[in-house]
């Protein structure tokens, strides 16, 4: 019999347990239960909040959006502005320039100058001993011209029987050498007989009465003229036709 109470005492402390059991796991089961709803209950603002900053987001994306199609949607004078102001800061960086390349850019500009001023210079010396010379060859065929008058002046008094004599032929070659010589370097006569008057060219000493020749034509040549290539060295004394 006691053998008999002892499993009684048995089973009722086993049933003891097993019901202390079953309620802490039904208090942890509710606890369970009441933890996970407060994290539902914790989660659901993050979620908001996300959602608010998604929404944020979304309000700064779309406040971005219109300032793009602002920008898009910009005249074309804001452009313009902008590619002035680029190419006024290109320009200033232009302007900022290497000491050495402005130097020498300004020596160059010196030398440019100098050669210029140098090229004028020749030009102006050329034609300065041009006219110098010119000077002083008419003035050289100026003494000539006398010597060339009295051996006309000798020939024309030689005697007709005389005028194949050695003397006189020899003069007369003296004469045309003295002639071709002047020829060469540029000494002409001026034609006037039977030409028209002109004042550039002949000295009209004296009237004359011709029948051959009409009014203000040249009659008569009383001294030769002589030009040096364009220039007049001696006008011709002439008579002309009244």
């Amino acid at each position: 019999m006691p053998e008999v109470k002892i499993e009684g005492e048995e089973k009722e402390d086993i049933k003891k347990k097993a019901e202390a059991e079953a309620e802490t796991e039904t208090a942890s089961e509710e606890a369970e239960t009441k933890t996970d709803e407060k994290e539902a209950d914790v989660e659901e603002p993050k979620e908001e909040e996300v959602v608010d900053e998604s929404g944020e987001e979304a309000e700064e994306t779309s406040a971005e959006d219109p300032s793009e199609e602002e920008a898009q949607d910009a005249p074309e004078g804001t452009e313009q502005e902008a590619q002035a102001e680029g190419d006024k800061k290109k320009g200033f960086f232009k302007k900022k320039k290497d000491k050495k390349d402005e130097k020498i850019e300004e020596l160059t500009d010196r030398v440019k100058r100098q050669m210029a001023e140098f090229e004028n210079f020749r030009k102006r010396t050329e034609k300065e001993k041009a006219s110098m010379y010119e000077m002083g060859a008419k003035s050289v065929i100026e003494k000539i011209l006398p010597v060339i008058d009295n051996f006309e002046r000798g020939l024309d008094t030689v005697p007709e029987e005389e005028a194949d004599a050695p003397f006189t032929e020899g003069m007369r070659k003296i004469y045309k050498q003295l002639l071709s010589e002047l020829e060469q370097i540029g000494v002409t006569t001026i034609e006037c007989v039977g030409k028209e008057f002109d004042p550039n060219l002949h000295n009209a000493v004296m009237q004359v009465e011709s029948e051959e020749y009409e009014s203000g034509i040249v009659a008569q040549e009383l001294q030769k003229g002589y030009m040096y290539r364009d220039s007049v060295v001696r006008h011709s004394m002439v008579g002309v036709v009244s």
